[in-house]
């Protein structure tokens, strides 16, 4: 068994959590928890007690690590991400993230991938509410490509950040164009897969990126597109709620112990 602990502990946590509980994980034990919120944490801890399975919560990142995790599951923030990354690797801990955003900054993102190879870690990214990272790998491997994402959400969504309005609540209107990196900076908590998209691809500061409120708009439509000389990808996923990001997480989970990966 190999020893999973998690940072962040709503729903998505959640999901990951119940996955464990009803066997879709057998190779691993959540061993541990942490959470901004500590009734969130203590949730999980006893969700997982009342199926026969140990679970400690952890106040703070070291008593987490101490715990000497094989994986850590990241579903809290950016924020979150930077703060956990170079510690957990350096523990020894793969982290499987959702918080993407932050691999933008590329001087942090370098950072990880020495601190990885240092220590014999990896920092596998959860496609969250996108996907095909296979072919915008391939694609932007044959040369020539260029790529280009697009978001539609509700006004709902935009509340708290610098475009949102009143008249959004009315008005159908493209909110934001720019990279990748531009997105992340304006929107740090709600762009994360575009982000994963551009890594997979041509890289943050070369993804185009368009954002796009619809007034009465439920859930997220996340449209990636990738083109080179001999090929015209296109993957358009719509999700309800972020449950798919939850999920997102088991499959990769699931994938790094299985003899066949996706």
């Amino acid at each position: 068994m190999e020893k999973l602990v998690i940072v962040g502990c709503g729903k998505l946590a959640n999901i990951v959590a119940d996955a464990i509980i009803n066997g879709l994980l057998p190779e691993y034990d959540l061993v541990g928890v942490c959470s901004r919120t500590l009734s969130k944490a203590e949730s999980i801890a006893e969700k997982m007690r009342k199926h026969g399975k140990e679970c400690a919560v952890c106040e703070s990142l070291d008593s987490l690590l101490a715990l000497k995790p094989a994986y850590l599951v990241e579903a809290a923030s950016p924020a979150a991400m930077r703060e956990l990354a170079l510690p957990a690797l350096e523990n020894g801990t793969s982290i499987v993230t959702l918080s993407i955003g932050a691999l933008a900054d590329n001087e942090f993102c370098e950072q990880i991938k020495s601190t990885a190879k240092a220590h014999g870690t990896r920092i596998y990214i959860a496609s969250g509410a996108t996907g095909g990272f296979d072919v915008l790998r391939t694609a932007a491997l044959m040369g020539n490509a260029s790529a280009r994402f697009f978001n539609e959400k509700g006004p709902d969504a935009l509340r708290g950040t610098a475009v949102y309005d009143e008249t959004l609540q009315t008005e159908q209107r493209t909110v934001f164009t720019g990279t990748a990196d531009e997105a992340i900076k304006m929107f740090p908590t709600k762009v994360n897969v575009t982000v994963a998209a551009s890594l997979a691809s041509v890289g943050a500061d070369k993804m185009q990126v368009t954002m796009q409120s619809t007034p009465g708009f439920k859930g997220d439509t996340q449209r990636v597109e990738i083109k080179n000389n001999q090929v015209h990808a296109v993957i358009d996923v719509y999700s309800a709620t972020s449950e798919i990001a939850g999920w997102s997480v088991v499959n990769t989970l699931q994938n790094i112990m299985s003899p066949i990966v996706f």
